[in-house]
């Protein structure tokens, strides 16, 4: 490429340009260099009335007036002569001006030393000043660095002639030397040593407070030193005064005894023959206590010493002698030992202490800083005013009947030492978490007793901040918290009726046990013979709960044989039971079937619910509740029951809502599963069932989610003994209210149940697909998880696309090449238990692979059944199944996951995993329950390789959660966050 000359100078002129800018030896010398003239100047008038000039010293002018002597400063140029240097035609103000002909630097640093001056002129009075700044008047701390880079600048110190010598020291020191006159007064003199060398007071100068300089003759010129030093105020005005003072003999005493000893503290002291110093006393630290107020104390510290005056606590070096300060500092280290071992309040020189710090000030610490050496205290006010009360709280704790049928009011009274403590004030400080409370009359006592402790955690329990001012209550649901409290006080006094309820329910077995009604035409096995007690029981109680007996264990027989003994006693007004549309039907069948006397209406329309005042029991669906919300919440029912409960178990929806409008004596919910992602499902059933139990979602959240579920510190990890004892807690609070019983522990003729995993391996075809997709997606999925909440709805899609991969292509891309291996695996499987006269139920999450898994049935020639959420008919369809038609029903788990009895079937395969393993647990007990008389095989075809058995891994933790809080079992398991989500897409 051609280039014009314009542009191949540039280029050369760059080249050479780079090698200059990067050079290490390169340096910004070019210019007229500059030196600073330090110039002697005598002050002098030329006639009595005249100005007073400055002129140049001498050596003959310094000797006989040397209080006169000031230093001058100002810029200078090199002259012609090698190594002269002369004023020129320089000045402070062209070097200010950018652009000259100076070295940069050397321009700068002038620059800088007239902006540090300040520009004070401070013998403006003189006539002939012109260029020169007085050194003498220069304040500023600057100073004496920027004189020190001068040589580094290469910027000489020089006199205006070559014979007047200027040197630059590092140091300088102040002493005061006492000398005895002859007539019996004192001469003080102020001596000042520079780089070790001393120098007559009459010829040393302060510069501001920051330094000095010395003045002499050398070789009959005049020579001068400036060196930096921290002045103190005494030793800066003595060498201002020419560096010496006279004391008239009549004066020496007082001098002495009053002025020497203070100065002595403060600065070197040297004595001539004659001259006897007082001894110093130590100085010692005072407190000035003003315990005026009951419950304020006002601490004020500073440090005093006799002839002195007060030293403000805290001040630093330059205002007291070493040996003071070494006394100071043992003082110090013995207060602070006493100080830090009562309050967490620092030393300083003003304190304020209150309430109960002010009493530990008091009674603990202020006697032990009046046994300190070198501790003066003034005290105003009483300061013994307050006590200590040591002995163990007794507690008694009382509950009485109150207006709210749910609620007692409780009695909590704590003695002392005999004092009585008020519960509010005492609650109040336990609630907040101090350490001490203070009484009116100044007595205080430790909160952190261990029965203390324990009462705190229990009231915090029975009810939130806001119910203050109403007084402490309890929650008729509460029966283990009650427990709890009698476990606590040495006397304890309950309510008849609460008593009872507690003593009764503290251990289920114990229920009294209730007669089946005749009208029950079915013969209840021991367990649900004591569930029907127990729901009984608590309605007789006013106290609702939650039936959580595995699937296929008879919890709608339980529920209508309890109805039928609520009926049998003359109870008033209808109940209501609220199921799944497709549960509805159930429902009424088996009320027919076993209590054909209780007369049974089904509301299955908005509008439909009437008068209904001649039934015993009303059916109706979640939709219809939450649609006809306003009128089931303006009927008063006898009971409520929510069958299928994990239907409401979101607050935040509408259906909670509407069944917690409901107005009945009491509410159950059935679920074998009250509990399936979080243990925040659990509490919004209780919430229902059982409202009270727990003061609110969010303390619920703060008391049991956060300690049990998110395990993120070590008090909390699995096995801590924090989390353990949490879930103890919640356990106990619930037991009372909750009855589970596994098909383990109850129905021990059920046969066997097998579940084999068979791993699927997908073809290469596949595998390149899935592989690809998964790269592409966990690097989306990673970036979002940080913020999980907010896109929560892209990462699930993302999951769900990596799941409909591991079962097939072309559930993504109809296009998609090759074949699913699980499909094929299914056929496999199902040719050979058709083959046995066996019978199947196939479960999956997405109906487009239930659409697959009947075209692969079809080919290999295997009939059968088909329902998913888009079938009507739900009820014939079944019923088709049941008579032995075809071998296979294929079923969406949404659809068949509740509500059906299956027990023709004696095989279940589950084409794909799900998070939550309580879904699958119902889908397989549409055919492990009461009733099955073959032993029941499960197959759980996973995708290897794949975030199937991710999720697989997900399921079993899941499950150790619900065992944990439900079962009797101590594993632990948090709920679905982004960690989980983290690893079902990472290695």
């Amino acid at each position: 490429m051609s280039r014009t000359p314009g542009e191949a100078r540039g280029r050369e002129g760059t080249a050479a340009h780079w090698r200059d800018v990067l050079s290490s030896r390169r340096t910004a010398t070019a210019g007229t260099p500059l030196a600073l003239f330090v110039d002697l100047r005598q002050r002098t008038r030329s006639s009595h009335w005249g100005p007073m000039r400055l002129e140049p010293a001498t050596a003959g002018s310094l000797l006989r007036r040397p209080r006169d002597v000031v230093v001058g400063l100002r810029p200078a140029v090199p002259g012609a002569s090698t190594g002269s240097w002369i004023q020129g035609d320089v000045g402070w103000d062209a070097l200010r001006r950018p652009g000259g002909p100076w070295v940069a630097a050397h321009a700068r640093w002038f620059a800088e030393l007239h902006g540090i001056a300040r520009e004070v002129r401070a013998l403006s009075t003189y006539s002939d000043l012109g260029e020169w700044l007085v050194l003498d008047s220069i304040e500023s701390s600057l100073l004496w660095p920027h004189l020190a880079e001068a040589g580094a600048l290469g910027i000489p110190l020089v006199g205006t002639r070559a014979s007047r010598a200027v040197a630059l020291a590092s140091r300088a020191g102040s002493a005061l030397r006492i000398e005895r006159e002859a007539d019996g007064g004192l001469r003080v003199f102020a001596d000042v040593e520079i780089d070790d060398e001393r120098f007559a007071p009459e010829r040393v100068r302060p510069v501001g407070r920051s330094g000095v300089y010395a003045f002499h003759v050398v070789d009959d010129h005049p020579a001068v030193v400036l060196a930096p030093a921290a002045l103190d105020e005494v030793s800066r005005r003595m060498l201002a005064e020419g560096g010496a003072l006279a004391i008239p003999a009549h004066d020496a005493g007082e001098f002495l005894q009053e002025y020497a000893p203070a100065l002595a503290r403060r600065l070197a002291v040297r004595t001539g023959a004659g001259v006897d110093l007082p001894p110093t006393a130590p100085p010692s630290l005072r407190l000035r206590v003003d315990a005026r107020e009951l419950d304020r104390v006002v601490v004020r510290c500073d440090w005093t010493a006799p002839g002195v005056p007060a030293r403000p606590f805290g001040r630093s070096e330059g205002d007291s002698s070493p040996d003071d300060e070494s006394v100071a500092a043992e003082v110090l280290d013995r207060v602070h030992d006493a100080w830090r071992h009562v309050t967490d309040e620092p030393l300083a020189a003003h304190v304020v202490f209150r309430g109960v710090a002010a009493a530990e000030f008091t009674t603990a610490l202020l006697p032990a800083l009046e046994d300190i050496d070198g501790v003066r205290v003034e005290i105003d006010g009483d300061a013994r005013r307050h006590r200590e009360l040591r002995g163990d709280p007794r507690i008694r704790i009382s509950t009485v009947e109150s207006s709210d049928p749910d609620w007692f009011d409780l009695g909590i009274q704590v003695t002392i030492d005999g004092r009585r403590i008020p519960f509010t004030s005492l609650f109040t400080a336990l609630a907040r978490g101090r350490s001490k409370m203070m009484l009116a009359d100044g007595a205080y006592f430790s909160l952190r007793h261990p029965s203390l402790d324990r009462l705190r955690e229990l009231i915090d329990e029975s009810l939130g901040l806001d119910e203050w001012d109403a007084g402490p209550r309890i929650s008729r649901h509460q029966l283990a918290l009650w427990s709890d409290f009698e476990d606590l006080a040495h006397e304890s006094e309950a309510a008849s009726s609460w008593r009872a309820a507690a003593r009764t329910l503290r251990d289920t077995d114990r229920v009294p046990e209730v007669p089946v009604p005749r009208e029950v035409r079915a013969s209840l096995r021991p367990y649900q013979r004591q569930g029907m007690s127990w729901l009984v029981f608590l309605a007789d109680h006013r106290l609702g709960g939650i039936l959580a007996d595995d699937m296929g264990l008879g919890k709608t027989l339980q529920v209508l044989a309890a109805l039928a003994v609520r009926r049998a006693r003359g109870a008033a007004g209808p109940s209501l039971v609220v199921a799944p549309t497709s549960v509805l039907s159930t429902w009424v069948e088996e009320a027919a079937r076993f209590v054909p006397d209780l007369r049974v209406a089904v509301v299955a329309a908005v509008g439909g619910l009437g008068a209904h005042d001649d039934v015993d029991l009303v059916v109706t669906s979640y939709t219809v509740l939450r649609l006809d919300e306003d009128a089931f919440a303006a009927r008063e029912w006898g009971w409520v029951v929510l069958d299928e409960a994990q239907f409401v178990k979101n607050p935040a929806t509408r259906i909670h809502r509407a069944a917690a409008r409901l107005r009945a004596e009491v509410l159950f919910a059935l679920s074998g599963t009250p509990l399936e992602n979080s243990l925040s499902e659990l509490q919004a059933l209780l919430s229902l069932t059982s409202p009270g139990l727990f003061p609110s979602a969010r303390r619920f959240r703060e008391e049991y989610i956060g300690p049990i579920e998110k395990g993120k510190v070590p008090e909390n990890a699995e096995g801590g003994a924090f989390r353990t004892a949490r879930l103890e807690r919640l356990r106990r609070r619930v037991r009372p209210l909750l009855l589970r019983r596994t098909k383990a522990q109850v129905a021990g003729d059920l046969p066997d149940r097998q579940e084999q995993v068979i791993r699927i391996e997908l073809s290469p075809e596949h595998r390149a697909i899935y592989d690809r997709t998964l790269q592409r997606e966990r690097h989306k999925i990673l970036g979002l998880l940080d913020d999980l909440d907010r896109h929560r709805f892209i990462v699930f899609r993302s999951l769900t696309l990596l799941r409909m991969l591991s079962l097939a292509p072309r559930l993504v891309d109809p296009a998609a090449p090759g074949q699913s291996a699980k499909l094929e695996a299914m056929v496999a499987q199902l040719s050979e238990v058709v083959a046995e006269g066996r019978r199947a139920l196939v479960f999956s999450q997405f109906t487009s692979f239930l659409d697959l898994a009947g075209v692969a049935l079809r080919s290999a020639g295997l009939t059968f059944t088909r329902l998913d959420g888009s079938t009507t008919g739900r009820g014939r369809v079944v019923e088709e199944f049941r008579d032995g038609g075809d071998p296979v029903f294929l079923i969406s788990l949404k659809a068949g996951g509740f509500g059906l009895n299956l027990t023709d079937a004696d095989v279940v395969v589950l084409l794909d995993p799900w998070w939550n393993p309580a879904a699958e647990a119902q889908a397989i007990d549409r055919v492990h329950r009461i009733g099955q008389t073959r032993q029941v095989m499960v197959y759980r075809l996973i995708a290897a390789g794949t975030i199937e058995e991710k999720v697989r891994a997900l399921q079993q933790r899941k499950a150790r959660l619900f065992g944990a809080v439900l079962d009797d079992d101590d594993l632990f398991a948090r709920a679905l966050d982004a960690e989980d989500i983290r690893a079902l897409v990472t290695e």
